[in-house]
């Protein structure tokens, strides 16, 4: 077991790199009478959506010669930025730099979308109405409009060594960042990444 957890703990410090620095790592205890198969491959995931901070469960599987998976409690502890809303804002409202205050701390309590890096924030607006002092997360922000129905629009295929581009009719309207439809002139239906400026990327 000493050797799951190993793996587990490599996993969260590759993880929290990313996005601060990591105080400390507790397991919860195993319970000592289970007994998994060895195993010449081990990884460690997280569940989908799952924060990085906190108290979490990190999955453990084997992906070589035996087959099992298994969860492990973690408490984890992770100090980095973060931001908080300087004013009140309304519904529509573009973020600037002046609605944040940037701050420096514990991310323990955090919910699984707050906002960490500053990209995140750039060309968004608030979705609600927020009082100053409020924790930005994702779900408070909306990306700009990228592509609108009927429009027509440049897809771009990239590829290995290689980048084609055409163009189309959107048959969806997205937001940046989202799933966008279109149809070349030959008919083909194709979807891929909705880039502002009118632009649909495919990565293959």
């Amino acid at each position: 077991m000493a050797e799951v957890q190993k793996v587990a703990q490599a996993f969260l410090e590759k993880s929290i790199k990313q996005i601060g620095e990591l105080k400390q790592v507790q397991f919860a205890p195993i319970d000592p009478r289970l007994k998994l198969k060895a195993c010449d491959s081990i990884s460690a995931f997280l569940p989908s959506s799952s924060k990085v901070w906190g108290k979490i469960n990190v999955g453990v599987r084997c992906t070589g010669s035996a087959n099992w998976q298994i969860f492990l409690p973690v408490s984890v502890s992770v100090r980095g930025n973060y931001y908080m809303l300087a004013n009140q804002l309304k519904h529509g409202h573009a973020i600037s730099e002046a609605d944040l205050i940037k701050v420096d701390g514990e991310l323990d309590a955090l919910p699984a979308n707050a906002v960490l890096r500053r990209e995140e924030i750039q060309s968004k607006t608030v979705q609600g109405n927020y009082s100053s002092g409020v924790v930005l997360r994702s779900d408070m922000l909306k990306a700009p409009l990228a592509i609108q129905q009927g429009q027509t629009v440049k897809v771009i295929s990239h590829g290995q060594g290689f980048s084609v581009s055409t163009e189309a009719t959107a048959l969806t309207t997205a937001n940046e960042g989202q799933i966008a439809k279109a149809k070349t002139n030959n008919g083909q239906v194709i979807s891929g990444i909705a880039k502002l400026g009118a632009i649909i990327e495919i990565q293959n």
